[in-house]
């Protein structure tokens, strides 16, 4: 099924909104073309392209809502699934915490569509399993991995007059290099906007250094230690803390942004003076929808400024509840980084540890953000300035809270991921950086390579 113009787009979404009976009307309809292969053992396992455009319509009456979807867009498909929506809303029960779809919007287009990803073949795809497999098979390494490569487009309409559509395209590489006995491990990821800038040899040959480096590691006690994270180790601690940036957990107290006695931090240093973050849709690096879930026009803010909390996520129910202005769930999350490369971080450390990811990591309070968690694929011992030898892997039990009034030294902000692009689900792109951090707590070793 091909994808949809922005005038077919509209034209199925006028229909749909027309056909409603309802009190109000609104529905999304995005489309999705997956291109993937994933490789494993030094061989290809699978690969392929699936299609998929999909209409969800939703109705309310009163207070009471409902939902449907389909996939077919013949005129008696469509009323289906309106007069399905209205059915299923006719049974709910009311919902205390409704609010009506949102007005008319003034959406800025954001450039999250790249016609070099868009463009990406089956070839394509086979030329980065060979740049990844071959250096591999030729040291006596074995590679998997996975690319995943999407192109779509999302539109929404409403009863209200309001209207979006946007096009997005993006690509995610991971690819794991182990030793032949399994005693060293690298790993390597990779997500971009733009296939043009994708090399994966020079990505995989990352993972092949790392792979070899790690073998034979040293048990190194748990215990307080000096840090250097790469990106994807910070990525993986700082998700969990940016999803307490919402007003209605602090004030309610089930977030480490709630106040005392009741109330929020609005406003109050948090953190480290160097810490600064912002949220932009059209950030050239990580441009996101212009719109969030509910429709709600996106905008550049900042979130940390300087160490203090600038912005809590307003839900519409929410800001009518607290007597506050709403606003939109922000889609990308960009930290402000320095110059340094992780490199010049480990060449100004005199003794610490090179993390090289965090994973299986579970939030253990809320309140406090502490999480637990594993280092992977590459975990090193540093002593005046220089990488010296692989270590074993450990436990960790560190809240980045903590963590960010820890901060030594930034490295530059790179882009970890593209969060929620097609679909407008609730990922979060994310731009961060390489950073040193003292007394990060290891709590116990594990065997895990």
């Amino acid at each position: 099924m091909s994808l949809f113009t922005e005038s077919e787009a509209r034209a199925i979404l006028d229909k749909v909104i027309k056909l409603s009976k309802a009190d109000e009307c609104s529905a999304t309809l995005t489309g999705n073309r997956e291109g993937n292969v994933r490789f494993a053992l030094n061989s290809v396992s699978t690969s392929g392209v699936v299609n998929d455009v999909n209409l969800a319509v939703q109705v309310s009456f009163g207070k009471r809502s409902g939902v449907a979807t389909t996939n077919r867009f013949d005129d008696e498909s469509l009323e289906r699934v309106v007069r399905r929506a209205e059915e299923l809303a006719r049974l709910a029960p009311e919902n205390p915490e409704f609010m009506p779809a949102v007005e008319k919007q003034d959406y800025v287009a954001t450039p999250t569509f790249v016609q070099a990803t868009a463009d990406i073949t089956p070839a394509f795809r086979a030329q980065v399993a060979a740049e990844s497999i071959t250096p591999c098979k030729e040291q006596d390494l074995v590679a998997a991995g996975f690319l995943i490569d999407n192109t779509g487009f999302t539109a929404i309409a409403n009863s209200r007059g309001n209207f979006g559509y946007q096009r997005s395209a993006g690509l995610d590489y991971t690819c794991t290099v182990r030793t032949a006995d399994e005693t060293g491990s690298g790993w390597v990821a990779k997500n971009l906007a733009d296939a043009s800038q994708f090399k994966a040899g020079s990505e995989v040959a990352t993972a092949i250094r790392k792979a070899k480096g790690s073998v034979d590691a040293k048990a190194l006690e748990p215990g307080k230690y000096t840090v250097v994270l790469e990106p994807a180790a910070v990525s993986g601690l700082l998700m969990f803390m940016l999803f307490g940036f919402d007003a209605r957990q602090a004030d309610e107290g089930r977030s480490f942004l709630s106040k005392k006695g009741g109330g929020n931090r609005l406003g109050e240093k948090v953190f480290d003076e160097r810490i600064d973050v912002f949220s932009d849709p059209t950030h050239a690096d990580v441009p996101v929808l212009p719109w969030d879930p509910e429709g709600q026009a996106r905008t550049k803010h900042p979130v940390i400024d300087k160490g203090v909390v600038k912005f809590l996520n307003y839900s519409r129910y929410w800001a009518q509840k607290q007597g506050q202005t709403p606003t939109a769930f922000p889609g990308n999350i960009i930290m402000q980084g320095g110059e340094r490369s992780t490199e010049e971080l480990v060449a100004s450390t005199k003794r610490g540890i090179l993390v090289t990811r965090t994973w299986y990591i579970r939030l253990v309070d809320p309140q406090t953000v502490l999480l637990t968690g594993l280092t992977r694929d590459g975990t090193f011992y540093i002593e005046d300035g220089e990488v010296k030898y692989p270590i074993k892997n450990f436990r960790f039990n560190e809240s980045p809270v903590i963590m960010l009034n820890n901060v030594e030294e930034l490295g530059r902000s790179v882009r970890i991921n593209g969060g929620a692009g097609v679909g407008g689900g609730p990922g979060i792109a994310m731009m961060v950086p390489a950073m040193k951090v003292r007394d990060f707590t290891f709590t116990s070793l594990s065997d895990a390579v």
